[in-house]
């Protein structure tokens, strides 16, 4: 065997990342709305695109075709199927009058459009909480109450109170930062504790509170005892907490009472960060011959390729470079439009697969929820479980039950007791939810669940239902007995 250096030529095959395809499986991931976000960098930096009006150039929508049967429809099925069976309903919705909504107060028809006649919805934005901030308001106590210098201190504190009114920094922090002494910064803290909204200012729950208590003079050394051991509290050890505040029964429900009046969280009372909407992707609707299935045509970017303005720059392009660069944003633009396609009519084949697999879901509840995993979609459709997650990734869908995400559809599988199919993860835990919430004065404990479950056909462990039980915020029975002798108390 030779062992001199030589040249091969060899032909080999390769799956080469590049920036295109990169592109493309990035815009799978994003939502419409931060779509608008990478096509608004695109426009400024490709002269050939052009935005036009959203949802023109939408994927036909797609419809899941279901039998239809001839039984007589339940009433939870005409709420999805948007008919009634039988007569009809001799309703004039136009002549009711309802009090419930902004709306009703402004002069505005909740079934007509604005008498401006653009055909638009009423901003129901307008009608929004346009409140004044915590900080605002304690900025405008506090330049009523202090002088320039002290009014300085209580600006630095007002901007280290949270949302929910609690003070974050320590007052040897805020003192060291401004060069003033602590005692200064303390007196002016307690100024601004007795500012609106009462506990205002507190640096935990149990300050919060005995503010509160001096604000009604209920500040007792009883009550301060109680304040000390609100851990007590919360475990429901009433026999320990009478022994330190030497009371009686009636004494301490009367001090239960007191504290339960009282706002763990003042400022949550006052305008804050509007919480953003979920603005859904999809519309899943029920038709006469299934399901239909379509993208969400307002939320919908479009982007076109101005082929006329290709062409002026084409007759002055004269030089090698020009025509190199004008090739290039011709190249680029035809992809984004190729790849804003190609995603919406991916999301449109995940959705209606999804809808084929829990169509038991959207007819009956969550109660018929089935085990689906990315895999079983991604073969049904022959796609890559890979594609499968990025498509359903901050995506949501809106249906007759409500605004969900894609992933919520995805749930692992419980055995039935009896053998037959599994069930969903997420039907157990609407089962637990519900034993408990009717449960009563005989609070369930975990293996009493797990017998109830049984009967009701879900093979399930002990451990599972602390497990599922504890995700959804409920306590344990010895945490539900303790808050039920509050209750009581």
């Amino acid at each position: 065997m030779s062992l001199a250096p030589r040249l091969d030529l060899r032909q080999s095959q390769s799956l080469v990342m590049t920036p295109q395809l990169q592109q493309a499986i990035k815009l799978l991931a994003l939502s419409n709305l931060e779509i608008e976000g990478v096509i608004a960098e695109e426009l400024e930096r490709n002269p050939l695109l052009e935005s036009a009006p959203g949802g023109d150039d939408a994927p036909e929508p797609a419809t899941v075709e279901t039998p239809v049967r001839d039984e007589p429809a339940g009433a939870d099925e005409l709420v999805v199927a948007g008919e009634a069976a039988g007569e009809a309903l001799d309703v004039d919705i136009a002549a009711e009058r309802f009090d419930d909504s902004p709306s009703d107060h402004s002069g505005l028809s909740s079934s007509a459009a604005p008498a401006t006649g653009s055909g638009e919805a009423p901003d129901l934005d307008s009608f929004a909480d346009t409140s004044e901030s915590l900080a605002d308001v304690l900025l405008a106590q506090a330049g009523a109450i202090f002088d320039e210098h002290d009014l300085f201190i209580a600006r630095a504190l007002i901007d280290q109170i949270d949302e929910a009114g609690y003070l974050r920094a320590a007052v040897e922090e805020v003192a060291q930062r401004l060069g003033v002494p602590p005692p200064r910064v303390a007196a002016i803290l307690a100024t601004i504790q007795t500012f609106e909204p009462s506990g205002v200012g507190a640096r935990d729950l149990a300050e919060c509170l005995a503010i509160q208590a001096r604000e009604v003079d209920r500040y007792d050394p009883c009550m301060a005892r109680l304040l000390d051991h609100l851990d007590l509290l919360a475990r429901g050890d009433l026999t320990r907490l009478k022994r330190l505040c030497q009371v009686d029964d009636e004494d301490m429900a009367d001090m239960i009472r007191e504290v339960r009046g009282y706002d763990p969280k003042p400022g949550c009372r006052y305008g804050g960060e509007p919480p953003a909407p979920v603005i859904p992707d999809l519309s899943v609707t029920r038709t006469k011959s299934g399901w239909a299935i379509e993208l969400n045509a307002a939320t919908l970017p479009r982007v076109l390729v101005n082929t006329g303005y290709h062409a002026e720059l084409s007759h002055g392009a004269r030089d090698k470079a020009g025509k190199t660069w004008l090739a290039e944003k011709l190249a680029s633009a035809n992809w984004l439009v190729k790849a804003l396609d190609q995603r919406q009519r991916t999301i449109i084949r995940v959705a209606t697969e999804i809808v084929r697999q829990q169509e038991a879901f959207f007819l009956k509840g969550v109660a018929h929820l089935r085990p689906l995993t990315l895999r079983q979609v991604a073969d049904a459709i022959d796609l890559h479980e890979s594609t499968v997650s990025r498509v359903t990734s901050n995506k949501y869908l809106t249906c007759a039950r409500g605004v969900f995400e894609l992933k919520y559809f995805f749930t692992s599988a419980i055995a039935a007791a009896d053998g037959g199919d599994a069930v969903s993860a997420e039907a157990v835990k609407s089962a637990i939810r519900a034993l408990i919430a009717g449960e009563g004065d005989t609070i369930l404990s975990d293996d009493t669940l797990v017998e109830q479950l049984n009967a009701k056909g879900f093979d399930i462990a002990r451990r599972t239902v602390a497990k599922y039980r504890e995700s959804m915020g409920i306590g344990s029975s010895v945490q539900r007995r303790r808050a039920r002798a509050l209750q009581r108390a």
